[in-house]
């Protein structure tokens, strides 16, 4: 789930995103809340009109954040209020994590993707397709799990690289925008010792922001 508001830039709306919006979408207004469905009339998201009447929101908040306990209760019942019987679910995993990469296999159609085993905590590994020139096995990297946003405004799905499966991916500093990070394609390998698997990797923190100084 990704959500964001940006009064300055957007009004006073609230954007939730369940899922990626591929091919043309269906909006669907009840009172404040408009419900938006793919062509497969599943619901993809919400734009919440009259955001800040309904839910205690940062009026500085500029872009993607993550709903507290809350402002979840809030939306659901501004949902609620409008005829929806659909609710959301809190979402307080980072999305941007350390990892592990355990196993890398050439991909059978590609002769620059590679198919990763990568372990994201101690009992979850994801099939992720990467096509790092610098990937192999061995070495800790920074993951965007599915629902994370770059700060480019990408969002990472599930997806298909030439036929395999990737759930999330092994991203570069440059991707990170993190300073000085070099700007040719590779993924950004961590210091063994820069934080456990599974550590949520924040962007902004001395740590991530002195890598490449």
């Amino acid at each position: 789930m990704i959500t964001s508001y940006h009064a300055t830039g957007m009004g006073d709306v609230l954007l939730i995103l369940l899922a990626p919006a591929l091919g043309s979408t269906t909006a669907i207004k009840k009172g404040d809340v408009v419900q938006l469905c793919n062509m497969a009339g599943e619901v993809i998201g919400y734009n919440l009109l009259n955001a800040s009447r309904y839910v205690t929101l940062d009026s500085n908040q500029a872009g993607p954040f993550t709903l507290t306990e809350g402002q979840v209760d809030q939306v659901n019942a501004m949902l609620a209020s409008a005829g929806y019987a659909d609710r959301i679910e809190i979402d307080v995993e980072p999305k941007l994590v350390v990892g592990y990469v355990e196993r890398v296999e050439p991909h059978p159609d590609s002769d620059h993707l590679q198919i990763t085993s990568t372990v994201i905590d101690q009992d979850r590994r994801l099939q992720i397709v990467s096509g790092s020139p610098n990937m192999q096995a061995g070495i800790k990297v920074v993951v965007a799990k599915v629902g994370a946003m770059m700060p480019s405004g990408t969002i990472i799905w599930s997806g298909a690289l030439r036929g395999v499966a990737s759930h999330g991916m092994i991203v570069s500093g440059r991707e990170l925008g993190l300073p000085k990070a070099p700007q040719q394609p590779g993924a950004l390998i961590l210091p063994d010792n820069f934080a456990p698997i599974g550590a949520a990797f924040e962007i902004e923190s001395e740590q991530a922001q002195t890598l490449f100084q």
